[in-house]
């Protein structure tokens, strides 16, 4: 993933750029041009008057950049990829006068220059799979949920016998349990709230011992201690009070007789539904560890299913009609697009989502699935980078001199594969 630069390589790396006269790409309209950096402005104060440019020198023209467009340029420093933006301010002869950079990138998820749109392309995107609107607790990320969750023998449309296969199931290694809809209760306990905000599992493989340090999977599901500690300050608890009033919820559960405890959070795409609780209260049985975990999870995305299956969702389906985002860069293995805050539309663009992206272009279209991988936003969008997921050789080839005015060759090979 881009990490920034902290400050003190971001001004190493500023340095070497002018006293190595480093070159830097940039790419507009599928023309590559090199600038160089002249001045950056290392120990200027603009509150005492100081100017506050940042200056390149170009030897092609650049043509007219408007004042306060945006660029994204990108350099390579001793095989470290580097990526970064700045605002024009004027231009002057062979000289290009900008903002200083905010912030350097690193460790990129992309090699190669994202270029601005040209403006022959026109981008639509649509929604693989049902899309919903619904009135359950939501989380930032999208879960996806098939056929493949589903065990040999179980019928998805049968909802009554997967939920007594899914009982049968728990009582061999759980002393209790109970699955919660939350169309009928509204999350009230801290358990509840805690699993339906954040969409983990609240997991206490002992209730005389600790909340889990680390969450050993790769899409993180487990709330940890620091995670849970993290919640407590959201409820108004102070810092200095945070492993007292951690202690004395394990030290609660303890006194009510619990030896093991679990709460899984049954999800739907980007909906906490319900939940499964599971719980040990009698002594000498072994306590929960992850394999259980994995089973009980299981059985939650086998529960939507077949809640889906069975329309339990269908009154909250939305049309899944092509919509246009402002694509502010593009690269020939990924996008990064803007749509405005406060659309129901924006509140389903998740992490983890995939979308059909189709790229019309003049003599030819591509459509490509995009996965999205990042999100971020400020006062007036949310913004979105995407990774182009097994494009067509031909179609990327085509992407690839279309954006950069040039036939792909062998050197690019180790840029495309698998990069943003």
């Amino acid at each position: 993933m881009a990490t920034p630069v902290g400050r003190i390589e971001k001004e190493f790396l500023l340095r070497a750029l002018i006293e190595e006269k480093l070159p830097i790409m940039y790419i507009k309209e599928r023309n590559e041009y090199v600038l160089t950096l002249e001045k950056y402005p290392f120990d200027v104060n603009p509150e005492q008057g100081g100017i506050n440019e940042m200056i390149f020198r170009h030897t092609k023209p650049l043509g007219k950049l408007k004042p306060n467009t945006k660029i994204p340029l990108l350099f390579n420093y001793r095989g470290q990829v580097i990526d970064f933006s700045v605002d024009v301010i004027t231009q002057k002869d062979n000289l290009l006068i900008c903002k200083p950079a905010d912030i350097l990138y690193k460790n990129l998820d992309r090699n190669y220059l994202r270029v601005d749109t040209p403006s022959d392309l026109k981008i639509l995107f649509t929604f693989r799979g049902d899309r919903y609107n619904l009135s359950f607790p939501r989380v930032p990320e999208y879960e996806t949920i098939g056929i493949s969750d589903l065990g040999r023998n179980a019928d998805p449309k049968n909802l009554s016998n997967l939920i007594k296969q899914i009982t049968h199931s728990l009582k061999n290694y759980a002393d209790g349990f109970k699955i919660v809809n939350f169309k009928d209760k509204k999350p009230d306990t801290m358990e509840e709230r805690i699993v339906s905000e954040t969409g983990k599992t609240l997991f206490i493989p002992s209730t005389t011992g600790l909340l889990p340090k680390t969450d050993p999977y790769p899409k993180k599901r487990i709330i940890t201690e620091d995670l849970f500690k993290r919640y407590l300050e959201t409820t108004g608890v102070g810092p200095g009070f945070l492993d007292d009033t951690t202690a004395r919820f394990l030290k609660n559960k303890a006194d009510d007789g619990f030896y093991s405890d679990a709460w899984v959070p049954i999800l739907f795409h980007e909906y906490v539904i319900g939940y499964i609780h599971i719980w040990i209260d009698k002594e000498g049985r072994l306590p929960f560890d992850f394999s259980v975990l994995d089973s009980v999870y299981q059985f939650a995305k086998v529960l939507a299913f077949s809640l889906k299956e069975n329309g339990y969702f269908e009154h909250g389906r939305m049309h899944n009609d092509a919509f246009e985002g402002k694509v502010l860069d593009i690269s020939a293995s990924g996008l990064l697009f803007a749509y405005p805050l406060g659309t129901i539309l924006m509140n389903t663009l998740l992490l983890d989502a995939e979308l059909t992206v189709t790229i019309e272009a003049p003599y030819r279209t591509v459509s490509v699935i995009a996965k999205i991988v990042r999100k971020f936003k400020d006062k007036t969008a949310s913004y979105f980078g995407c990774r182009f997921i097994n494009m067509a050789p031909e179609d990327m080839r085509f992407l690839f001199e279309h954006l950069y005015g040039r036939q792909i060759d062998a050197s690019d090979t180790e840029f495309l594969a698998g990069q943003v």
